[in-house]
């Protein structure tokens, strides 16, 4: 346990904390807040997540495990299951979603300088796909999906060069993939690579609108005209253009 905390600071350092209390403040998180601030619940939930706890039960039992180590590892207040439970329902979501993005700029800094994708590219690529997870329609029935069935789903946007999500959007079951392209916020120049559920003609004008690129897949029943073709090198990997 002992070698344990000192991993899991030695990985909260890199975390700006300072920039944590700005948003804290920013939405009065801790606000009639004494035994069980924020960045209590933050270190909890990530240290759930790092070492893939299935519930608050068990998060409690291994934190509670050897309450000596808990200050090892920046936890000052009273990892308890109803501590954990008031915080998770009351505390302010935003908190965390624009901690996320501070992380995940940070993350991309650490990754600017690998190139894992095969593509000489200056730009940024990007793929975007969906995930849909299947839950039990009795216990959360506000994750519509089908009559009988729930389900939640992950709508990320990886930064293929460096593997990184740029952004991740959490829906119901229902929402189609299509309309994420609505609350995307598109960067100049950089390229888009997503599958045959993402095409809408009026959508992907907004992205050549927006100065960007897009690669997709051709639906079966695809009506289209080509308006011109361009030279290509036989040498290259590229069929047409």
């Amino acid at each position: 346990m002992y070698s344990g905390s000192n991993v899991f600071a030695q990985i909260i350092k890199h975390a700006p904390k300072r920039r944590f209390d700005g948003l804290v403040k920013k939405y009065k998180g801790d606000h009639k807040t004494h035994k069980f601030s924020c960045w209590d619940q933050f270190l909890c939930m990530s240290f759930a997540q790092l070492t893939y706890r299935s519930g608050l039960r068990d998060i409690e039992a291994c934190l509670k495990a050897q309450p000596q180590k808990l200050y090892h590892m920046g936890i000052l207040g009273n990892p308890t299951r109803g501590n954990l439970s008031n915080a998770n329902q009351k505390r302010d979501w935003r908190i965390y979603a624009e901690f996320a993005q501070i992380l995940i700029s940070e993350a991309r800094k650490l990754y600017q300088d690998e190139q894992p994708f095969s593509v000489d590219l200056d730009n940024t690529v990007y793929a975007l796909d969906s995930s849909t997870i299947d839950l039990c329609l009795s216990l959360f029935p506000w994750a519509k999906f089908r009559k009988t069935k729930g389900a939640v789903k992950i709508h990320t946007l990886l930064d293929v060069k460096g593997l990184i999500p740029s952004c991740i959007f959490i829906t119901d079951g229902s929402v189609h993939d299509v309309n994420i392209l609505d609350k995307l916020i598109y960067e100049p120049g950089a390229y888009y690579i997503m599958d045959r559920a993402y095409i809408d003609f009026k959508r992907l004008h907004n992205i050549h609108k927006s100065l960007c690129f897009f690669v997709t897949r051709a639906k079966k029943n695809f009506d289209y005209r080509r308006l011109y073709s361009a030279p290509v090198d036989d040498m290259s990997s590229v069929c047409s253009d």
